[in-house]
């Protein structure tokens, strides 16, 4: 009887953890920026509340496999027709089966309600990025200082020196970002603002990154000019000039639906189109 309460109680408890991990995995920011800007809830990062959630999942499902050995009889009964015959599609069987196929297939097909949980996430996930920024690339935080200063334009040497000039503890271009803004308790956004060059007197077009910045896709036409200093009417014509119909207000994924092509191939077209821009003025 004692091994019976202790099973029970341990898989409501597992139970209400789990609840309680998976309303923080769904609000958490995409692990790209959380890792960048080292998100933390009751100081635990993305990664350690993702480990909780694995392992008490695993705890609860122990919990509910004993549960159901020590209460086997009563579900017995849930599956017993008037007759007192064990059948196991029943009327509430059934009616359960039905709603967790329901849920499967609204979910799979996208339609409301079960698409407004998928678009309230999606939303939750933006309202992050906008909040705390994105990383120039996956994972830039794992990046020696080296190898970061490279893939973002910077020269290493004068990124570690604006890193030791702004206070920060920074051993050699060897290490990596995260190493560096552990020791220093920051976090990589902040290393990347502080190894910055002062912002140039010029206000001409700046140049795209070679490969697209992660999510380049959620972003409007519109909201790709202003980040990279482009007349939005210039990019536009040019992009007209390549058989590309864009308006200010479109993404770049839904522009990229629209003619055929993937949100790749479209930056590439608009990384042409600004390097032309940039040349001639």
């Amino acid at each position: 009887m004692k091994l019976r309460k202790l099973t029970s109680l341990t898989a409501s408890l597992a139970f209400v953890l789990m609840v309680v991990t998976s309303i923080i995995l769904y609000l958490v920011p995409h692990g790209r920026v959380a890792y960048w800007a080292d998100w933390r809830l009751w100081g635990l990062n993305k990664t350690q509340w993702g480990d909780v959630h694995i392992n008490v999942g695993l705890l609860f499902l122990l919990a509910l496999c004993l549960h159901i050995y020590y209460n086997w009889k009563p579900l017995l009964t849930y599956l017993k027709d008037r007759s007192r015959q064990v059948k196991i599609f029943t009327p509430a069987f059934n009616l359960a089966l039905v709603v967790c196929v329901v849920t499967v297939a609204g979910t799979l097909l996208t339609v409301p309600p079960f698409s407004w949980v998928l678009d309230l996430n999606a939303a939750l996930k933006d309202q992050g990025i906008r909040t705390y920024g994105e990383p120039p690339y996956g994972h830039a935080e794992l990046s020696s200082l080296n190898t970061f200063a490279r893939k973002v334009n910077l020269d290493a040497a004068e990124a570690l020196q604006r890193l030791r000039q702004a206070g920060y503890q920074v051993t050699d271009g060897g290490q990596t970002l995260q190493a560096i803004a552990t020791i220093n308790t920051t976090t990589p956004k902040a290393l990347y603002e502080a190894m910055k060059p002062p912002a140039a007197a010029t206000t001409g077009p700046a140049r795209l990154p070679d490969t697209p910045p992660p999510g380049t896709g959620r972003l409007t036409l519109e909201e790709i000019c202003t980040t990279y200093g482009l007349d939005i009417q210039k990019l536009r014509a040019a992009l007209k000039t390549k058989t590309i119909s864009a308006a200010a207000s479109e993404s770049m994924r839904d522009i990229a639906m629209r003619h055929g092509m993937g949100p790749t191939d479209l930056y590439e077209i608009v990384k042409q189109a600004a390097d032309t821009i940039r040349k001639t003025g």
